[in-house]
Formats: C-alpha cells, sequence, structure tokens
C-alpha cells in the first residue's frame, strides 16, 4: 500500500519529499488543492471511492495519516 500513496504523492508533487516529512501540509508539501488531485490518484490506483466527509487535512497530513485512511476503505 505504501509504495501505491507514494506514486500517487508524486503524481500530485514529484519534488515533495513524502518519505521523510511527518507533516505534508506545514512542510509546504501538500496544499488544499493538491490534496483533491492526491485523492482522485488514490481512488484510480486502489479502485475506491474516498467519501467527501474523509477528505480532511488529517487524513492526508503524512504517511501513516493516508495509510489509515485507506485501510478504512479495504475492511
Amino acid at each position: 500500500m505504501r509504495e501505491g500513496i507514494l506514486k500517487a504523492l508524486k503524481a500530485v508533487n514529484g519534488d515533495g519529499d513524502f518519505e521523510n516529512s511527518r507533516d505534508f501540509i506545514e512542510d509546504g508539501l501538500l496544499d488544499s488543492f493538491e490534496i483533491v488531485n492526491l485523492v482522485s490518484e488514490l481512488e484510480d490506483i486502489f479502485s475506491l471511492e474516498i467519501r467527501g466527509a474523509d477528505i480532511l487535512p488529517e487524513n492526508f497530513i503524512n504517511l501513516e495519516a493516508i495509510t489509515r485512511l485507506l485501510q478504512g476503505y479495504k475492511e
């Protein structure tokens, strides 16, 4: 799952150091527009639909948060 998430993140911001950042938003790696694009990438990669209620900054703050979010859809 981690590789798929990193692939989506790189598609949205190819210059970001997502593996070493603990807060993508605070570190300037993702803004609100990029989160929307990330949602689309994740939906394509993982063949799922992320609910609008789940599109919150705290769900996209780092790799662990995104992993938790996606695991909720795989259960």
